[in-house]
Order: structure tokens, then C-alpha cells, then sequence
């Protein structure tokens, strides 16, 4: 049965090419199936803008970049971006008809839950909560956070990427009323690719980042910075090029890396569009990278988007196990490592047989993200 659906993001808010990707693959992942699917923007925070290089209370750049994304994916008729964060006022649909969507929409979206709907008093129907981010709102909703708690009670649905949320796998609650556990979905066309043009390893992150969160009297870390200086001799240890297109990497931390054999490039002009930053996937031998501290020590089972584009493209992945083997196969293609000697050994299984890795990356992604398999899973759990 078609559906009517709307995916309530941040695209345009948090203008990365990551993001892009998020969102767009739920999109036109949804409208693959044959459903009616409109992307909405209604965010309260004040958008980046990374050519002026901060937030502001405009959208003198979110809303042409919006219109350059949802076109890119040829999805520039269904939308509308609400200036929440100044004059209300809408653009794209008309605000009628955008009201009437969100409350008799069969579904709406929220991805990352970075919405707050009642907050900018906007009545939805039924409001399913993604999330594409799991630990802080699970951990703070365990603490009793009134805001959180308040936040979290607008929703209907809860939905998790955090796929060992509330199993014996890990400690962590998983937020009530969950009725799905999901993982990413991925465009598995658009990530098609060839043999690598580059013999680099690569990643793309954040290098460092403020926020920690505490769960039963212990803290647990955002900051990618601290797993990666737990290998920090990668490089010089296995031999191989690693590439890091880091942002946020302080003078003393960039001394310290480079010194280490890691190399580091600009991640500014891949990540603010969509098609570079798959270029730049598509092009790299494979990713190296690690996972935020709350997902390695809570084991959530948490697993990269970015990690599954990679995986779409062919591209072997190396990462720093969250417990997702729980769901996940490993040891082809996909690896998971807690250790440096872990590290080398998948190094050293990949560039032995570079071809039967590809394949087998390809191939976990085909099984396990595939977008129409992932989505059509999520609406038969959602009773849609």
C-alpha cells in the first residue's frame, strides 16, 4: 500500500556531505518503494554556514544548498524548510499544506530525533524517532533528564542503529516503547564503483569534539580523538598509507599524527557535497577508522553509515568493534578489531587477497543496507 511519509531532518542545518547522504538515502530509499515521500526541514538551531564558518540566524546558504541537494537526487519537488530558529516562515511547500502533511502524514521521520517538534509547536501525527546517533539520548533518559524525558514523549515509535540496545550485549537500555532495531540505509547504485584509484586507507571524521555522558557513575566519551591516539603508531607498525580527512585537529595533535606516519588532508572540500565525498570513498582502497568511546565500551552495536558507503563501493572496512558482530558478519570484507595486533592481522588478510575482500565488502552491503531491503523491514515492523 503506498504510504504517505516525510522525513523531518537537519540536511540543510548541519550543510556536510555525511549528512547529506543520511538523509537523502531514507528519501529516495522510501520513494524507491513506491511511497509518497517529502523531506521537511523545521530545525530550531541556528544553520552552519561553511562559507562564512559559523552558525547564523539566516538561511542565506541552507536554503540554495538544500535546493542543490534534493535536486542532485532528483527529489526537488517534495519539500519544505520551516526558518524555525527566526520568522517561522516556509519555504518550499506552502505552510497549509505542509501543517496538514506532518499531522496526517502515515509516518513522519525523525531523524536523529533532532527535531523538537512541540517546542516549535508544530502538531504531528504519528512522529517515529531514528536513531542514527545512539547512547546520549538512552543514557540521559536513565538519568531522568526532564528535557529529554519531554522531548522523547512527543514520539509514537522509537527506532535504533544501536542494534544491542536493551540485549544481554549491552548494558545500555535500550529508550521505551522501541519497536525496531535497523541499520543504515544505503543507495547501493550509487556507491557502484571500480577498482580503487589510491593504495590509501582513508577515513572522514571529526578529530576532536567537546560532550561525554555518564551512565551508572561512569563517563563515557564522544571525542574520536582519544581512540585513534590509542593507535597511534599505526602507520609506522603496519606499514600501510592512512589517510585521515580530519577536521577540528589542533597544531600539536596534527605534529603528533604526521610524526606518526599518518596523513592528513583538508576535509573542507569534500564534505560540503554529496558527490566529492563519495568520490573520495570511492576512490580510497578501503577505510580505516574508529568509533566514539560510549559505543565501544556500552557495545551498542552501533555501526557507520560512512563505514556502510564504503562498504557499498567495495572498499574492505577496518573499524573498531561496538559489538556489532552481534548482527554483522566479520573477517571478510569487515572487520572489527579491539587491538593493534587485531589491526595487522586485517591489513594483512586484505592486501593477501585485495579482490575476494572487495567482493566480500560489496556483498555485506547488498545483504545487510541495501536501502529498499532496510526501509521495507522498518514500515512491516512499523505495522505500515
Amino acid at each position: 500500500m503506498k504510504r504517505r511519509l516525510v522525513v523531518l531532518g537537519s540536511a540543510a542545518s548541519e550543510p556536510y556531505a555525511g549528512m547529506a547522504w543520511m538523509h537523502m538515502q531514507f528519501v529516495e530509499g522510501f520513494r524507491r518503494l513506491g511511497h509518497d515521500v517529502y523531506y521537511f526541514e523545521t530545525n530550531s538551531s541556528w544553520p552552519y554556514d561553511p562559507e562564512r564558518g559559523s552558525y547564523v540566524a539566516d538561511s542565506d546558504y541552507a536554503l540554495p544548498y538544500l535546493h542543490r541537494l534534493l535536486e542532485s537526487f532528483g527529489l526537488s519537488g517534495a519539500w519544505a524548510y520551516r526558518r524555525s530558529y527566526s520568522d517561522k516562515q516556509w519555504f518550499g511547500m506552502s505552510q497549509a499544506a505542509a501543517v496538514e502533511l506532518l499531522a496526517s502524514a502515515d509516518a513522519v521521520f525523525n531523524i536523529s530525533g533532532s527535531t523538537l517538534t512541540a517546542e516549535e509547536d508544530l502538531r504531528v501525527g504519528r512522529l517515529v524517532y531514528v536513531g542514527t546517533d545512539p547512547v546520549g539520548h538512552e543514557a540521559r533518559y536513565v538519568a531522568g533528564e526532564p528535557r529529554v524525558h519531554a522531548h522523547l514523549s512527543q514520539h509514537s515509535d522509537f527506532v535504533t542503529y544501536g542494534e544491542n540496545l536493551g540485549t544481554p550485549a549491552s548494558p545500555l537500555p535500550a529508550l521505551p516503547g522501541l519497536c525496531a532495531r535497523m541499520r543504515q540505509p544505503v543507495l547501493l547504485d550509487l556507491w557502484e564503483s571500480g577498482a580503487p584509484c589510491r593504495q590509501e586507507f582513508t577515513t572522514v571524521c571529526n578529530w576532536q569534539q567537546d560532550g561525554e555522558i555518564e551512565f551508572e557513575g561512569e563517563k563515557y566519551f564522544w571525542s574520536k580523538h582519544l581512540e585513534f591516539l590509542k593507535f597511534i603508531d599505526l602507520p609506522t607498525r603496519s606499514g600501510e598509507r592512512i589517510e585521515l580527512a580530519a577536521s577540528r585537529v589542533g597544531e600539536d595533535d596534527r605534529r603528533l599524527l604526521e610524526s606518526n606516519g599518518w596523513l592528513l588532508t583538508d576535509p573542507q572540500p569534500l564534505t560540503i557535497d554529496p558527490w566529492p565525498y563519495r568520490d573520495y570513498i570511492r576512490a580510497s582502497r578501503g577505510e580505516f577508522t574508529v568509533a566514539k568511546d560510549q559505543n565501544v565500551r556500552l557495545r551498542s552495536g552501533w555501526f557507520s553509515e560512512r563505514s556502510a558507503c564504503y562498504l557499498a563501493a567495495g572498499r574492505p572496512v577496518v573499524t573498531q568493534d561496538t559489538g556489532f558482530g552481534t548482527v554483522l558478519p566479520t573477517g571478510e570484507g569487515l572487520f572489527a578489531f579491539n587491538s593493534m595486533d587485531e589491526i595487522l592481522t586485517a591489513f594483512e588478510a586484505i592486501n593477501s587477497d585485495y579482490q575476494k575482500h572487495s567482493r566480500a565488502a560489496r556483498e555485506i552491503a547488498g545483504q545487510y543496507f541495501r536501502a529498499e531491503t532496510v526501509l521495507g523491514k522498518l514500515l512491516e515492523d512499523l505495522g505500515l
